[in-house]
């Protein structure tokens, strides 16, 4: 059980190395998933992985279970993340102590967001920064932990607009931190490479610092939606060389995962070439095929596969495929049947997908985790993230980062800024209807910008809210149109995309009840229109299945045909994804809350809305009628 530390220390002079994040799914069908693909990953020879934790200990116990199945299960040196402000320490101790019974002797130490206003202050909570958490793991357990802390290169923000980022005031934090037992430092990702090696030098010009390990943080660009929204939550600057290129190609799929893996490859080439940087950390979001391609285009990445697979025997590939994959196939149906728990199941049949011939050829492995032939089809199903929308059986559904539900916004006097203080039913709507006109540019749900297709159904969607029932997601249909068409477009080129007409609302129970479900009775009968319906305390319904047998429930709301490419459905909505998603909802109406005082009616509205509404998907199936969903919605 090796400390990250030491296995620094015994790399050769010029030897480098890889090491990956990853965060816990969603769901269950997600976790399991994510076995296979941490099998095939794993061979790609990280030094180490870490594994996140949600604010406020709010995903530990997955993030606990993800980490002792790396360490254990799967041989992997791992780092366990602890964010400790606003987090009980009850809830610490018992991470640190279930961590120690597995075998985890690394912790990324890191401070987390602190809670909006001091009267929801967690209580017995001693933490309020990273180097409190440093203090209290070496005061409790010496040096058996090796611990790692955050770096920022452009410096770290506290407030909104990232105007006063300065890493040279974050200097005497990290002394501080160093000095309290800090072991490493992993930096928050970036793109503008000059300000990294800046970055390098600006620490290594203090003794305290000078021989701390510095790794940088890597994000790969899979799309730019995530692309965008990862760079703002960060607020890394984006070198203009780089935003014209992506820019160039919005809508265009294929050509920004291609710029993706060209970008980051440069950025590592040149770190390289400029300092003296041993390894590099991807931030996965638990997605294969953009780090794997990385890892195949970058000169250096190509040197470390080398290396690790020198000592290797080399095999072929036709025939790895021809004894393997069958019997692979038959045993990986079998991980979708199975519970959670039962993870020796799942990775042996991942491992006899795989091949443990196979194990020992990097560049073969690397081929299928960028998504060739028959075995690379696993690492490319979920090539298209589509946030909460996507696959809920893949192991990065969800939103980017799997920190846990949280607001969009930095500062309770930014949430008043932005959505005021409602004291009705009406200024909630009024809140929404913003967004839907474009004088409020996020909501507590989402940060993204509105799409150009919700302006098709914006006067449905304004009838909608102004009634108390306020959306969240939509989209009209789209019966076949080319797949790059500035508002419906996707993909690559030279294909053709469709939609089903979809709407999600909060409702007010009665009003589900006594309104919208008897009046759509008869098309939930025929099935013409599906949907979910839930409530604050996760109390699911459906007119399809639901519970555990509900994995025939899928519904693609978005798919595209493409030359030499199976059918595309990067939006599906089902009972795994519908569940996560309700739970996470519905929080978030309480963490607005909480940016008012609790003697407030804006915080008794909000919490009242949480108690008494439920969260309801629709989902029109006759994708050729674009008026059907509304016309009965409204009439």
């Amino acid at each position: 059980m090796a400390t990250i530390k030491q296995k620094i220390a015994a790399l050769g002079p010029d030897e480098k190395f890889i090491s990956f994040e990853f965060f816990p799914p969603k769901t269950d069908s997600g976790f399991r998933n994510l076995l296979a693909r941490l099998n095939r990953m794993s061979a790609l020879n990280p030094l180490f992985i870490t594994v996140t934790w949600g604010a406020g200990g709010s995903t530990s116990e997955k993030s606990l279970d993800l980490a002792a199945t790396c360490q254990n299960d799967l041989g992997l040196t791992t780092i366990l993340h602890l964010t400790c402000t606003n987090t009980n320490k009850e809830i610490i101790d018992e991470a640190l102590k279930r961590a120690k019974e597995s075998g985890i002797r690394n912790i990324l130490a890191l401070r987390g967001d602190p809670p909006r206003a001091e009267e929801y202050w967690t209580p017995n909570c001693d933490f309020n920064s990273a180097v409190d958490l440093v203090r209290y793991i070496k005061e409790n357990y010496g040096d058996y932990f090796c611990i790692g802390v955050a770096g920022y290169p452009e410096g770290h923000v506290d407030g909104s607009d990232g105007a006063d980022q300065n890493p040279q005031k974050d200097i005497p934090y990290l002394i501080e931190k160093v000095e309290a037992g800090a072991d490493f430092i992993i930096t928050q990702l970036f793109y503008d490479v000059d300000k990294f090696i800046a970055y390098d030098s600006l620490l290594k010009s203090y003794a305290q610092l000078k021989d701390v390990t510095l790794i940088p943080g890597l994000m790969p660009i899979t799309t730019y939606k995530v692309f965008t929204r990862a760079s703002k939550l960060s607020h890394a600057s984006i070198p203009k060389t780089i935003s014209r290129k992506l820019e160039a190609s919005v809508g265009n799929d294929d050509a920004i995962k291609s710029l993706g893996v060209e970008i980051v490859s440069d950025i590592i080439n040149t770190i390289t070439s400029k300092t003296s940087i041993k390894g590099f950390h991807f931030y996965t979001l638990n997605l294969e095929k953009a780090v794997a391609s990385i890892l195949k285009n970058s000169t250096v990445m190509q040197t470390i596969m080398e290396r690790a697979s020198s000592t290797e025997e080399s095999i072929n590939d036709d025939a790895i495929a021809s004894s393997d994959e069958e019997e692979g196939k038959r045993k990986s149906s079998i991980i979708n049947e199975n519970s959670l728990s039962d993870k020796s199941l799942a990775l042996s049949a991942q491992r006899s997908l795989v091949g443990k011939a196979l194990l020992k050829d990097k560049k073969v492995l690397v081929d299928i985790s960028t998504g060739k032939g028959a075995l690379g089809k696993e690492a490319i199903w979920d090539d298209f993230p589509n946030g909460r929308f996507g696959d809920s059986n893949s192991p990065a559904y969800g939103e980017i980062d799997g920190y846990g539900p949280s607001l969009k916004v930095a500062s309770p006097e930014e949430a008043i800024a932005k959505w005021g203080s409602p004291e009705s039913v009406g200024d909630i709507a009024k809140v929404f209807m913003g967004y839907l006109s474009g004088k409020i540019d996020i909501l507590p749900w989402t940060d993204s910008s509105l799409s150009a297709e919700t302006t098709l159904i914006q006067e449905e969607l304004f009838d909608l809210n102004d009634r108390g029932w306020f959306s969240l997601a939509s989209q009209p249909a789209v019966n076949g149109c080319k797949s790059t068409d500035r508002i419906f477009g996707w993909g690559p080129k030279n294909g053709i995309v469709y939609q089903k007409a979809f709407v999600e609302i909060f409702v007010p129970k009665e009003q589900w009840e006594s309104e919208l479900k008897s009046s759509l009775k008869p098309h939930f009968e025929e099935k013409t229109i599906t949907y979910y319906v839930g409530d604050a305390e996760g109390n699911i319904e459906s007119n399809l299945f639901v519970g555990p047998d509900a994995h025939n429930s899928k519904n693609a709301i978005t798919w595209g045909v493409f030359p030499s490419k199976e059918v595309l459905q990067p939006t599906i909505i089902d009972y795994e994804s519908f569940k996560a998603w309700n739970e996470e909802a519905f929080l978030l109406w309480i963490e607005w809350a909480r940016c008012y005082k609790k003697n407030t009616k804006t915080f008794q509205l909000l919490n009242s809305i949480y108690s008494n509404y439920v969260l309801v998907s629709l989902i029109h199936h006759d994708f050729t009628d674009e008026a059907g969903l509304w016309t009965l919605l409204l009439q």
